[in-house]
């Protein structure tokens, strides 16, 4: 058998991981994508010094499982045959494997770096662009310095006259080395590094790590920590939603309804500083529970905060989304098909804006999501007014689940601190940030100790997505593209 079925948060042994020949092991994920399944992750681990582990994890949500299997090669010129070209959900995979572990993928129709083009293949040369030959074809580069307190990343475009042909994106400019250094730290450490990953999406990643360490260390939470948790993980929803349609306001010269939707995204961070201290949610999500529980002040506080923002919103929307100039700049632009969206696997609310329902919520439940449904709303035209859409119908709805969470908290119980770890284990955990799926993969050695931690951001997958919607629109509307999608440079670069 070249799979094993298992739910999030299942513990496996690794032992009952099987561990395949590649050429079986190719042929396997060949036929598990045909049957519309999408890549969660792919990665190496170092086996000593002779060879390398290659795990593999597909989602299945018609079936709301996992699969995960793997192989083994030697680090003497691994190679295996690639699946970009009919499976291009695996390209970005099979680049980040190849420059990891060294690994190549033979036949791959576009092997570039992941994060290191300054540095790029066996000959640390930098990377040559992809460029488009043509009379009357030209070259914009922008970054990776950019105006403001933009983050690094680079932007190559390949323009004809004012339209975009090609946009390649460079990223990697602020690779940290989470993924090495979170096994090296001790527990207190490893929160604060997660909490790094990407700034605006603390309370997902620190959920997805926290949950992956608490099913190692056999905790079960309280309902109440669940409930608490995904109080704040909706909270950080509206809050980072607000923050990007006030950019898209910007991007469109539309100052007041800029300044109008910016001024409630103050009001969700304010809220979150008032019970754990940060404006970010740093500190509140922790193995075991939360660090910070609710009283009945703060839950008073939290209803008419959020009441405030509800109606107040209805005004703002009705702004933006009514302006017949606003939607003369969002309808029509920055288009990504459905079909485009399955393909290179798009995930979170960018699927959900190209009509693929893609939700961890809904297809892997968590947390209170097992007990409190949510509806995962799909729209149909994949562009920006959609993905502009998609974040207005998203914030109400999750004010309105904080709301039904906050009346009716159940009582708290007594918690269990984390000890010791499951020796030889392999867990998956998944949550669902602002953008997308966010996967953290544990794997612990004999001892217990974590020897390898993956780490996967939507923002990984859905990069690729702004390289398509920019084709065919006018250079000038790279910048409102860019922000509808509202990707992470630092949760990409990890």
């Amino acid at each position: 058998m070249s799979w094993v079925r298992l739910r999030p948060l299942e513990i496996l042994e690794r032992s009952l991981v099987p561990v395949v020949e590649i050429e079986v092991w190719v042929a396997a994920l060949r036929q598990k994508l045909a049957a519309d399944t999408y890549p969660v992750t792919l990665f190496g681990e170092n086996e000593g010094e002779r060879s390398i582990r290659v795990w593999c994890v597909l989602g299945d949500p018609a079936e709301h499982a996992l699969w995960l299997t793997s192989t083994r090669m030697e680090k003497n010129g691994p190679h295996f045959q690639s699946l970009a070209s009919d499976y291009p959900s695996l390209n970005y995979f099979e680049c980040e494997l190849f420059e990891q572990v060294g690994i190549v993928p033979e036949n791959h129709p576009w092997l570039r770096p992941v994060r290191t083009a300054d540095h790029w293949g066996k000959n640390g040369t930098p990377y040559d662009f992809y460029r488009v030959e043509g009379e009357e074809v030209h070259e914009v580069a922008v970054g990776p310095v950019h105006a403001g307190v933009i983050e690094p990343g680079h932007f190559r475009f390949q323009c004809y006259g004012e339209q975009i042909l090609h946009l390649e994106i460079m990223l990697g400019y602020q690779c940290r080395g989470v993924e090495t250094i979170l096994p090296q730290r001790n527990m207190a450490q490893q929160i604060v590094l997660v909490e790094s990953i990407a700034g605006d999406s603390v309370i997902a990643h620190t959920t997805a790590f926290s949950a992956a360490i608490e099913s190692l260390a056999g905790v079960v939470l309280t309902l109440r920590d669940h409930a608490m948790r995904s109080v704040a993980a909706e909270l950080e929803r509206i809050a980072m939603h607000l923050s990007t349609l006030s950019g898209i306001s910007t991007d469109i010269g539309f100052a007041l309804a800029a300044a109008a939707i910016g001024n409630l995204r103050t009001l969700a961070i304010n809220l979150a500083a008032e019970l754990c201290g940060s404006r970010f949610g740093r500190g509140w999500i922790i193995p075991g529970g939360v660090r910070f529980d609710a009283d009945d002040a703060w839950i008073e506080r939290a209803r008419h905060v959020l009441e405030t923002i509800r109606d107040r919103y209805r005004d703002a929307e009705l702004l933006l989304l009514n302006s017949a100039s606003a939607l003369s700049r969002l309808e029509d632009t920055g288009t990504v098909t459905a079909e485009a969206a399955r393909r290179i696997a798009l995930v979170g609310l960018a699927a959900r804006a190209s009509g693929v329902a893609r939700d961890v919520r809904v297809d892997f439940p968590y947390g209170m999501y097992r007990y409190s449904n949510i509806s995962s709303t799909l729209l149909p035209s994949g562009d920006v007014y959609a993905r502009t859409k998609m974040r207005s119908l998203e914030i109400q709805q999750s004010i309105e689940f904080i709301l039904e969470q906050l009346a009716n908290l159940p009582a708290p119980k007594p918690k269990k601190s984390v000890q010791n770890l499951r020796p030889n284990s392999v867990v998956v955990s998944l949550t669902e940030g602002h953008r997308g799926e966010i996967a953290h993969v544990l794997l612990t050695d004999a001892t217990g100790k974590l020897s390898r931690i993956k780490v996967k951001d939507p923002s990984f997958h859905n990069w690729q997505g702004l390289s398509i919607a920019v084709r065919e629109n006018g250079i000038s509307d790279f910048p409102l593209c860019n922000k509808s999608f509202d990707l992470s440079y630092a949760g990409h670069d990890l």
